[in-house]
């Protein structure tokens, strides 16, 4: 089968899943360097793929908000890809929506996972790994990958990768001016200065997934207390109040980034010069992957085999629990998987991690 001309690659919703949909970016772009390729994607995910080579286009859309307007959002989308005369299109979500919408846009061969009963709508159907019944816990980063080698490429590279534009640089200088710091900040591997940390306290998943505010201030605590730390929070606008409770319960000086005008765009670009984040399992997790940042995840009651993203400089804080992980967004219990992670288990961890603690076995 001759390469496809034009590709359309549908990507996934969420910031985390975008960034680990990398590996698959770059591996198709490696298989056909010639063809034009194409992303479609929410808008608000936008910021995560500026900057990056692999694609010649993008093209982005807003949901709506009530059920009239998404459907007619979904023939004006169809309309706008049935333009774009594309040979194949590579479904990285397992959404029925996303197979029906290449399918209206006229796009003969549509390759992606059957789920969420769209086999019907597929061309390339792939079948994810089921046991009993149940798919078996699969990391995200080669899901997307298998579909790239599906049609042909032996990549195994499974690196998360991410750009900064230079306007994305300028705005996160902006951002740190107003929190009082250098605009060029910049310490990763900077001997003798304080080290600059990240935390992120929240998640767009739910509220089971988020550690408790006050234990990430305390924390931010020590961080500043014993090894003079400058000590950031970052927090999507949903996130404000989680951010904001972690700066009362903290009692040193904190920058609340999001109060300073904080984007996705420029969060990258100042997760790129920390030397460490302490987060949930959320999207900025993926992002400091993605620019070799250390990184200490804390786990409550997701699967940590969905997520996995091969990150040496990764290191997982979690508690075993009859229950979990439930995968659930509200905790039905009294939420024991993220109240029994301490802030001594993350802290030690932390430390260990940037070298200045003993070894955590």
């Amino acid at each position: 089968m001759p390469d496809p001309a034009r590709i359309l690659v549908v990507q996934p919703n969420w910031v985390g899943d975008a960034v680990m949909a990398t590996p698959a970016l770059r591996a198709l772009r490696k298989l056909y360097p010639q063809s034009h390729i194409t992303y479609l994607l929410r808008r608000y995910v936008k910021p995560i793929f500026s900057g990056m080579p692999w694609a010649d286009k993008l093209i982005t859309y807003r949901t709506g908000r009530t059920r009239a307007k998404a459907g007619k959002g979904l023939f004006d989308l169809a309309a706008r890809l049935r333009a774009g005369r594309f040979d194949l299109a590579i479904l990285l979500p397992n959404s029925f929506k996303s197979a029906l919408l290449c399918k209206m846009a006229g796009i003969d061969r549509i390759a992606g996972y059957e789920r969420d009963g769209r086999g019907f709508l597929l061309s390339d159907k792939l079948l994810p790994a089921r046991d009993r019944g149940k798919y078996v816990p699969t990391p995200m980063v080669r899901y997307y990958l298998g579909l790239v080698r599906y049609l042909g490429s032996t990549e195994t590279d499974l690196r998360l990768e991410l750009f900064v534009s230079p306007a994305e640089q300028r705005e996160a200088g902006q951002v740190l001016l107003r929190s009082g710091l250098d605009a060029e900040i910049y310490r990763p591997g900077a001997r003798g200065q304080p080290p600059l940390v990240l935390l992120n306290p929240g998640a767009q998943y739910g509220q089971a997934k988020c550690w408790l505010p006050e234990h990430f201030a305390a924390v931010g605590d020590r961080f500043v207390e014993e090894l003079g730390a400058i000590v950031l929070i970052s927090s999507a606008p949903r996130e404000q109040r989680i951010a904001q409770s972690v700066l009362r319960h903290m009692k040193h000086a904190a920058v609340n980034l999001a109060e300073k005008g904080l984007t996705l765009g420029s969060l990258k670009e100042i997760v790129r010069r920390c030397d460490l984040m302490v987060t949930n399992d959320t999207g900025p997790r993926h992002i400091a992957a993605a620019f070799g940042v250390p990184v200490v995840t804390i786990f409550g009651p997701t699967h940590p085999e969905w997520t996995e993203i091969c990150f040496e400089r990764e290191r997982k804080v979690a508690v075993k629990v009859f229950c979990g992980p439930c995968q659930k967004k509200v905790c039905p219990l009294d939420h024991r998987c993220m109240t029994r992670v301490t802030p001594s288990m993350v802290f030690d961890t932390a430390a260990q991690l940037l070298g200045r603690g003993l070894p955590v076995s």
